[in-house]
């Protein structure tokens, strides 16, 4: 099963009502008949209190119901339109990731418990089979627990890592890790931070610190901040990502555990309101359920169960 089908299961599998009560939606507004007239107010508030329930978030909302109403009688189905509203929304935040420097540096970012140790070691094992050569820093300094569990994702890969003592000074740590993939010929440098709240500053101060070391380093370091969010959190996923951007200067998102309780249109909610781009999706425990997200297949898993749809 790729990627793809593992994201429509998740996604079928913990939004069932959302998913049948829009395709009831659709079956009522895509008549030959109703196609031809502007959509009924019924209709409407149906589709608004599902986007909202799915927490899609009241802006974006906002917007695709009123594409819908201003575009349906000009012959358009409801599915194709809210999709289509939907791909808008990301094509809006979309652009490339930064490419440069040598070593390419990315800070990985986020609170505990979203699942950022695992997306480091996915990340440098999706390098990996890409043909790049990662190296993994271990700066999250305080949970020797996160280290180990790192070190098993880099063996897993085959992933060269740099690692300190316990309770070790984090900036440190980066330095070391940049100097060995210079002496070692490393292309990519994925550093794992210890989890933290905006609102701890003594933390943020160590964050800053970490920026300024890569950035003295190595040319236009950190080239990505991934900030990591748990899908599942729902609005308060979008609370984080609000006071981290704030905070730090995130350049991408990473969304896991859309194959668990997440309703999916938090993506959407995320997207529309920091413009921010989503980089990758986790939809599992394995390194295979991991991978960049695709704006078109998302939209599909969405508001359709047919994956030939994904084109």
């Amino acid at each position: 099963m790729g990627l793809f089908d593992k994201l429509k299961a998740g996604l079928a599998r913990t939004a069932q009502q959302f998913s049948e009560r829009f395709e009831a939606l659709v079956e009522r507004a895509d008549t030959p008949a109703q196609r031809s007239r502007p959509i009924d107010v019924d209709t409407l508030e149906g589709l608004e209190e599902l986007l909202i329930m799915a927490d899609v978030g009241v802006a974006a909302t906002d917007e695709i119901v009123e594409a819908v109403r201003t575009r349906a009688r000009h012959g358009e189905g409801l599915r194709d339109l809210v999709k289509q509203e939907i791909l808008r929304i990301f094509s809006e935040v979309d652009r490339p990731a930064v490419n440069g420097g040598r070593p390419h540096v990315t800070l990985i970012v986020g609170v505990n418990g979203t699942g950022k140790t695992t997306t480091v070691g996915k990340l440098a094992s999706q390098l990996k089979a890409d043909g790049k050569s990662p190296l993994i820093c271990a700066a999250d300094t305080f949970r020797a627990a996160a280290v180990d569990q790192l070190q098993i994702w880099a063996d897993r890969a085959g992933v060269e890592m740099v690692r300190a003592r316990e309770g070790s000074d984090p900036a440190a740590v980066v330095f070391d890790a940049l100097a060995a993939s210079k002496a070692r010929g490393r292309d990519t440098v994925l550093v794992d931070t210890a989890g933290r709240l905006h609102t701890r500053t003594n933390l943020m101060n160590e964050l800053d610190k970490i920026r300024r070391v890569a950035e003295r380093e190595v040319a236009g370091a950190p080239h990505e901040v991934l900030l990591v969010l748990d899908a599942n959190q729902g609005q308060n996923a979008l609370t984080q990502a609000t006071q981290f951007n704030q905070a730090v200067g995130v350049t991408g998102l990473v969304l896991t555990k859309l194959d668990g309780t997440a309703k999916g249109g938090i993506v959407i909610a995320i997207a529309r309101k920091l413009g921010i781009p989503i980089r990758f999706i986790g939809v599992g425990e394995q390194a295979e359920d991991f991978g960049e997200f695709d704006a078109r297949a998302f939209a599909t898993a969405l508001v359709s169960g047919n994956p030939g749809a994904a084109g």
